[in-house]
């Protein structure tokens, strides 16, 4: 015989779970597991993301899935529970958590703390703590009854456990959020790798940057790949975890939208194809992403209207702030539209309950109902390879599910039950709905209507007799309390008790005369209330902003196009033997110098009137900071494996600004905290491209080295003067140390390059290490130096320590005691990089003077001026007029400083520099002599593309306080609807030069 139940009855289902077969733990009292055997009827039943059942059975057995459908049988003995009017969806699955795992200490040092530069990690492990493959979520996990129940509010029934802490984190554990012992719920004890570029609990001081966790992670891969293929040479556990857990879905927490292509780019080196847990900014770079192929786990935590009450506060608040606030909730609809796959997490969230309301405001902006469900079920569960568990209601899958009131993703709907591993988890009891037109009649007293409005929680009574009067209403499952006055001018209260029945109330009450009387409301009609009809008429579309690139202040929403540019009349600097060329034009086609000359013609070209202005190449820095997230990994003497390539921002407003002031090249140091940093990137100022696109294709492979204070430590804390070197003697050996190991690595490769095959295989493949392969570049010519430099005797040593060891210094920067050794640099071939008359600002600088430029020059050196800074970057044309003020230096040749001179530094002369034809046309449009205070540039071409325009940049200004003041009103709409809204942020990160340290944890700067 079946028992017949309804979902608010069936209380005894809380045991009707997976029971084991056979049950070997201890039991202290009797034995009783029900069988499990549960049939759901009539309900809605969605047994995937795409599939709904109407008037359908779910038949579970002992916690699986044993039937779904309209012709299910129930068997004898079943629990039959009556889900009519009700949905059923799979449970859902959170494929990134810390659900279950211990929480992560980040020690937060001081900067006068001593460093700890070597792993204090006892036994057989990775050299650097911030590599922790050998951590299994599994191992740590434990059951947790308070997270699980918050978990199951939302509908998940299943999470990841991810152990975020290191760069390689080890293993995830996929398990069950019921409350049942740890190995009862656990389903993939290593369901995923986990990986990410923050070093968490390390308190090793290596890596303190990006960069440096990039290099780790990279040489990380090489290692494993080694030690692999070397079995016995080296046990490291590390490593072998490592190997081991390639076999897993890769997850790589990015977090924003450039880490996730730096990820991808790690990942595409090693041939591996991450999963990234994203931070919900994929839109603006929609393109990029979905060339990644990688499928993005998109956290739901839209960001807070900013409080611009004040108007002073508001000026605060960036741009690219305010727009992400509009657009965020619009990333998901995004992704679907482009067809890159992805599901949802509650991870960033500061509360876990907005989950549910961010969810249906993405489905408010775009995103469809289906594709909701897919990212909360089948995409995670087969990202994980664990859809033959979870993600649908097929048969033999968990019994996990939901029960809701209506459609999951509707603003009323409820959750009532979650369902996992079969053990029924009641989340919300739902009041009887009792609104509706009533017939009221109280004892003798004439009839009236009876209308109850408002929501099934909160209901609303109205009494509409001669006179209309409101009341108050509570209800307790079948029990209502009813109260209203008698009519509008009377203040005493007629009071009803009773219970509702076949959608009737009836009961017992008392009159103000306190005589009792018998009432009944008899129902007449449904309520539809005011909000219920707003409700159903269409929706007004969701208006957005425009997207803009880069996602920045000055981004447009469409970029500037190549084009053919003929600018007539203008005086030319060519910086070739013709000169300076006067009432001369120049056309642009291609992205090339067309054709130079007087009285040209181009048909097709946008002509540009040059009378009164001046033409010369693009600006040139060689040594710039601009556009990175971190300058220093100043962590180790040696850092040759670190890339500025790897941390180049495209969206650094100081690329505008830049060019504003006539630049169109930089190059990207890194700084000077140590004497071999890390590799440079030299990029084109291609304002709105993505990062790949910045790079100067096909440029020679530079370096930053550096001597001096910085790199002994000369104002670091005595606490903190451990890294050797100390002296400037040290720093000599660092180098000759450097090299050394150098040219024996590269001994070590060259005699197993010349291995026969069976030689090689008894010998083994050397360790690839990326530091070394750096340094070997630079013996064979293929990378170069620029070497930040200011006292003499420095300058020497480096000098021999080159023809020591075999090779050259391309460029010394800074070099403000180049006028002492000057015929030394000419000799070995160095060029030389300064200030134009930077001084006084610590000691070894003190011999600086501002005719340092000149008298290099006069003797030989190939000179250029820089700037190291991003403000003095949009004036390099007046630093270089002072060598004409302080040395003499004609007019040409000051310009040569910064257009020509450093093209030359950066062996790109053949590209750039000069206005000739075939070369890149990196031209700049003056309104005056480019040497003077009131030059300002008109038209900086890049390729030939107009990247700043001061016509255009005059007209980007009105739309951007136009799309400030849109966006301001809209937040102060938000406010007084009620949203949430949080301060406007304190500050925006600090500009850099190579005299500061990046704090990477922390993400400040300071200098020193």
């Amino acid at each position: 015989m079946r028992k017949i139940l309804t979902i608010a009855a069936c209380l005894a289902l809380g045991a009707a779970g997976s029971a084991m077969a056979q049950e070997t733990f201890p039991r202290n009292g009797v034995y009783d597991e029900r069988t499990g055997l549960v049939a759901l009827t009539n309900a809605t039943i969605h047994t995937d993301y795409k599939t709904k059942i109407e008037n359908a059975t779910l038949l579970i057995r002992n916690g699986k899935v044993e039937a779904v459908g309209t012709k299910v049988q129930v068997p004898a003995g079943a629990v039959v529970v009556d889900a009519k009017g009700k949905h059923i969806y799979p449970g859902l699955v959170d494929m990134y958590t810390s659900y279950g795992l211990p929480e992560v200490k980040v020690e937060r040092r001081s900067w006068t703390s001593p460093p700890q530069e070597e792993s204090t990690k006892q036994g057989a492990y990775n050299w650097n703590q911030a590599i922790r493959p050998e951590t299994n979520a599994v191992e740590l996990f434990k059951v947790d009854k308070k997270q699980a129940e918050e978990m199951r509010k939302l509908g998940f029934g299943t999470v990841l456990a991810v152990h975020r802490d290191g760069i390689a984190r080890g293993t995830a554990t996929l398990v069950t959020l019921a409350d049942k012992r740890e190995n009862e719920v656990i389903l993939l004890d290593k369901a995923a790798a986990a990986l990410s570029f923050e070093k968490g609990s390390s308190p090793q001081d290596y890596p303190n940057s990006l960069m440096g966790s990039i290099a780790l992670l990279r040489q990380t891969y090489l290692d494993a790949q080694w030690n692999n293929m070397n079995p016995g040479r080296e046990q490291n556990i590390s490593l072998a975890a490592f190997t081991g857990a390639n076999s897993y879905p890769q997850i790589f927490e990015a977090n924003n939208k450039l880490n996730t292509l730096r990820a991808d780019k790690v990942g595409d080196e090693f041939k591996k194809q991450y999963i990234i847990k994203g931070g919900g900014d994929e839109y603006q770079m929609i393109k990029e992403i979905k060339a990644t192929n990688a499928p993005i786990i998109v956290p739901l935590n839209f960001p807070e209207a900013y409080n611009v009450e004040d108007p002073y506060d508001a000026r605060r608040v960036p741009l690219d702030a305010m727009k992400h606030w509009e657009m965020a909730p619009a990333n998901p609809a995004a992704l679907q539209k482009a067809g890159i796959p992805f599901a949802f997490t509650t991870a960033d969230l500061k509360d876990k309950k907005d989950f549910l309301p961010n969810l249906r405001k993405a489905i408010e902006y775009g995103l469809s109902e289906e594709e909701a469900l897919k990212a909360l079920t089948a995409t995670p569960a087969q990202l994980l390879k664990a859809d033959k568990h979870v993600g649908s209601l097929d048969k033999g899958k968990l019994a996990n599910f939901i029960i809701t009131s209506g459609n999951l993703f509707a603003e009323d709907n409820v959750i009532l039950e979650n369902w996992v591993q079969g053990n029924q988890y009641k989340i919300t009891e739902v009041p009887a709905d009792y609104r509706g037109v009533y017939t009221l009649k109280i004892g003798q007293q004439p009839e009236k209507k009876l209308q109850i409005a408002g929501t099934p929680e909160k209901p609303e009574l109205k009494v509409i007799g001669q006179d209309t009067v409101t009341g108050k209403i509570s209800v307790s499952g079948n029990l209502v309390t009813l109260s209203f006055n008698k009519d509008k001018k009377s203040k005493e209260a007629i009071r009803l008790s009773g219970w509702y029945a076949d959608k009737n109330l009836q009961g017992e009450g008392q009159l103000p005369d306190a005589s009792l009387v018998k009432w009944s409301a008899k129902f007449s009609e449904a309520m539809t209330e005011k909000a219920k009809k707003d409700a159903a008429k269409e929706k007004k579309a969701i208006e957005l902003g425009n997207m803009i690139y880069p996602f920045q202040a000055f981004g447009q929403t469409q970029l500037p196009k190549q084009e053919t540019v003929l600018i007539k009349n203008a005086t030319v600097w060519t910086n070739e033997k013709e000169g300076v060329l006067q009432n001369a034009d120049v056309v642009l086609k291609n992205g090339k110098i067309a054709k130079v000359g007087k009285n040209l013609s181009e048909s097709g070209a946008r002509v540009i009137d040059g009378t009164g202005k001046h033409v010369t190449a693009g600006i040139i820095d060689e040594h710039s900071h601009i556009a990175l997230q971190g300058v220093n990994e100043g962590t180790q003497a040696v850092t040759a494996e670190v890339r500025m390539m790897d941390v180049v921002n495209h969206e650094d407003p100081n690329i505008y600004r830049q060019l504003a002031g006539g630049v169109t090249t930089s190059q990207l140091l890194h700084g000077s905290a140590n004497p071999i940093g890390g590799q440079s990137a030299i990029i084109k100022l291609r304002w709105g491209k993505s990062p790949d696109e910045l790079f100067v294709e096909n440029a020679d492979g530079f370096i930053k080295f550096a001597l001096g204070e910085n790199v002994k430590h000369s104002n670091r804390a005595p606490s903190h003067n451990v890294r050797f070197p100390q002296t400037r003697m040290g720093v000599e050996q660092v180098y000759v140390d450097a090299f050394q190991r150098a040219k024996e690595y590269q001994q070590t490769w060259a005699n197993y390059n010349k291995m026969s095959k069976k030689q090689k295989a008894a010998a083994g493949e050397p360790r690839r290490d990326i530091e070394l392969e750096t340094l070997v570049e630079i013996l064979n010519g293929k990378r170069h130096i620029t070497c930040h430099s200011y006292v003499q005797s420095e300058i020497n040593m480096m000098i021999k320590v080159a023809d020591q060891m075999g090779f050259k210094v391309n460029t010394f920067t800074h070099i403000l005691e180049g006028y002492k050794v000057a015929d030394k640099m000419r000799d070995h071939g160095a060029g030389g990089s300064t200030f134009a008359d930077w001084w006084a600002y610590k000691m070894e600088v003190k011999d600086a003077i501002p005719q340092n430029a000149g008298i290099m020059h006069q003797l030989g050196v190939t000179t250029a001026i820089n700037s190291d800074d991003a403000e003095m970057a949009r004036r390099l044309n007046q630093e270089a007029a002072k060598s004409v003020k302080y040395a003499g230096v004609s007019e040409e040749d000051a310009l040569k400083m910064v257009t020509l001179n450093p093209a030359k530094l950066m062996h790109l002369d053949d590209r750039m520099g000069s206005i000739k034809v075939g070369k890149d046309a990196d031209v700049v449009l003056w309104n005056n002599h480019p040497l003077s205070i009131y030059a300002r540039a008109e038209k900086t071409f890049v390729d030939g593309i107009a990247y700043y325009d001061l016509e255009r940049d005059t007209q980007l200004r009105t739309e951007l306080e136009k799309e400030r003041m849109r966006l301001v009103q809209k937040m102060l709409q938000a406010k007084t609807s009620g949203a949430r809204t949080q301060a406007p942020p304190r500050s925006r990160a600090s500009v850099v030069h190579c005299e500061d340290v990046e704090h990477h944890a922390e993400e400040d700067y300071l200098a020193y």
